[in-house]
């Protein structure tokens, strides 16, 4: 279990941009179960969209590879405070299912699929309540800052 303050040593990643609030599982090398909690507060609501408030799939994406991150850094042991870090480079078969709304909470869930010279492979799934909100094969690069 790790919360935002163990969090914030493996993403460099800070508000408005932190997408993950707490890690329920973590298996190095193998699995992460990460939260996001969504709340109607999030600064992304005042534009998507104001009446009808959604969060944004790019966002739902990015949420899922920040899980799949912290897996990639605990799994290498590395933090990016040690001149590493780890870049989104990509995304197969990414799908959406429904909306993602204020009061959800968001489960992340990231599988590692393989690593060859510093590009992770993973599967990814978010979902509320059960429910598959979004999935994808997504591929991440650990580089040197």
């Amino acid at each position: 279990m790790m919360d935002v303050n163990e969090i914030r040593e493996y993403l460099p990643h800070r508000y408005p941009f932190l997408l993950v609030d707490r890690v329920l599982e973590l298996e190095k090398g193998e699995s992460i179960v990460a939260i996001k909690n969504v709340t109607v507060n999030e600064p992304f609501f005042n534009g998507h969209f104001p009446d009808h408030p959604v969060m944004p799939g790019v966002l739902i994406v990015e949420a899922m590879a920040q899980a799949a991150g912290i897996l990639g850094f605990k799994t290498m042991d590395k933090k990016p405070q040690d001149g590493s870090i780890y870049y989104f480079v990509g995304s197969d078969k990414l799908r959406f299912k429904r909306p993602v709304v204020p009061g959800d909470q968001l489960k992340l869930e990231a599988k590692v699929i393989s690593e060859r010279r510093g590009i992770w492979k993973f599967d990814v799934r978010a979902s509320v309540e059960g429910d598959t909100v979004s999935s994808a094969t997504i591929l991440c690069a650990d580089r040197k800052v």
